[in-house]
């Protein structure tokens, strides 16, 4: 219980106020390992539904780099959970250090339950997800939604995360007792609402979605020099060997991450756009 206390207030430092600057940087201890982070409210008339995290932790006498994009709908309530939670949620399970695919995985889905229990505070809301956790020279990345992971691997972009559309999972949606509207001028919906196929919250629809995530890992080697995490407000409108290259012309990661969301709102990018630009090298 001790070491619980411990971390749960290491990592209440970690979380961003909503009330600060929505631009912020940051690096490790040896000063190797360097993020920056922006976030800008689109045009819709709601309030401002993107969280993120960024920072490094010390754990159990390791150091950790902790990264999140959470992309809210109908509501900020959902994301601004997982941003104190999810990540906590993962490190907290028991087998995170021997296991940490299965702990991802694991805390994913309880704390899709916790907010599902919890409804009535949280809203009818939800959000989709994308966690990076740096342990040493290997960083774990898991996404549920459309919000994204993108690694510069030599110059080239590789996209470790796997966009969670209705089209593309429209069997398992259906086999759910759903649909998929597929309506002229819009994007395809599950049940003419939801433009992603998987993502925490959602209750009133949650029975024909997903919030299991998919979790993928990679060494981080001399080969690798950006990580990009962002919402769908910049992948609309940007590929991704577009982000790295902009990325990668700046040495400083929040310049970066700036000059990629002011490129998408150039490109007239209507959501709100979320980016974490971490530079390892």
């Amino acid at each position: 219980m001790d070491k619980l206390c411990c971390f749960q207030s290491s990592y209440s430092q970690l979380v961003a106020s909503r009330s600060s600057s929505s631009t912020g940087k940051g690096n490790n201890i040896e000063g190797s390992i360097k993020y920056g982070f922006c976030l800008v409210k689109g045009r819709a008339d709601h309030p401002m539904e993107d969280y993120h995290v960024a920072k490094f932790v010390q754990i159990q006498g390791k150091e950790l780099g902790l990264f999140a994009i959470y992309d809210g709908h109908l509501g900020d309530r959902v994301p601004a959970y997982l941003q104190k939670h999810l990540l906590t949620n993962i490190i907290k399970e028991e087998e995170f250090w021997e296991d940490p695919t299965g702990s991802i995985s694991k805390a994913y889905e309880r704390t899709d339950q916790a907010i599902l229990a919890n409804s009535s505070d949280l809203g009818r809301g939800g959000s989709t997800a994308v966690t990076a956790i740096l342990i040493g020279q290997r960083l774990w990345i898991a996404n549920v939604g459309d919000s994204r992971a993108v690694l510069s691997r030599k110059g080239q972009a590789e996209q470790m995360t796997i966009d969670h559309e209705p089209n593309t999972e429209r069997g398992s949606i259906e086999n759910k007792g759903g649909f998929v509207s597929n309506l002229p001028g819009d994007v395809p919906r599950v049940n003419g609402q939801l433009a992603v196929s998987r993502a925490f919250g959602d209750k009133s629809l949650k029975s024909h979605l997903r919030s299991d995530p998919d979790v993928r890992n990679a060494a981080i080697n001399s080969d690798v020099d950006i990580l990009i995490l962002a919402s769908d407000g910049l992948w609309k409108v940007m590929s991704n060997q577009e982000a790295v290259d902009i990325a990668r012309r700046m040495r400083d990661p929040q310049k970066a991450a700036k000059q990629l969301t002011a490129e998408a709102l150039k490109r007239d990018s209507k959501d709100d756009i979320s980016c974490v630009v971490v530079r390892f090298r």
